[in-house]
């Protein structure tokens, strides 16, 4: 039974809940960005500037055997996917409130005593 109980411990435990529950919501997170550039932004934005550089279908670009097109083709997705990512998370962080100002210090009680010395020393 002790292999149970820990096993129990260790799978109900909070950060590991709070993983499991990130790792769901980032994979649907992903799709949404995904769908994104795939519907969205590559229609609207890549196709019209890669027409413009007679490049239509890059994915059969090639070169003495070498399919460079398709590299080519990731490092373009992957380029909008983290353009659209940064402009996702920086909007977030915007409409997040600032945390407050923490009030400043105070003096502290050795600060404190040190003054009154001096005032008595004056008197």
């Amino acid at each position: 039974m002790g292999m149970v109980q820990e096993f129990k411990e260790f799978a109900f435990k909070g950060n590991v809940l709070d993983l499991a529950v990130a790792v769901i919501i980032g994979a649907a997170f992903g799709k949404i960005v995904s769908s994104l550039v795939e519907d969205v932004i590559t229609p609207l934005l890549l196709n019209p500037a890669l027409k413009a550089a007679g490049a239509e279908n890059i994915s059969k670009l090639a070169w003495n055997g070498v399919t460079y097109g398709n590299f080519l083709s990731a490092v373009i997705s992957f380029l909008c996917i983290a353009i659209v990512l940064f402009l996702i998370i920086k909007g977030a962080n915007k409409m997040q409130k600032p945390a407050p100002a923490t009030a400043p210090a105070g003096p502290t009680q050795e600060q404190l005593l040190a003054e009154i010395r001096d005032l008595l020393k004056n008197k």
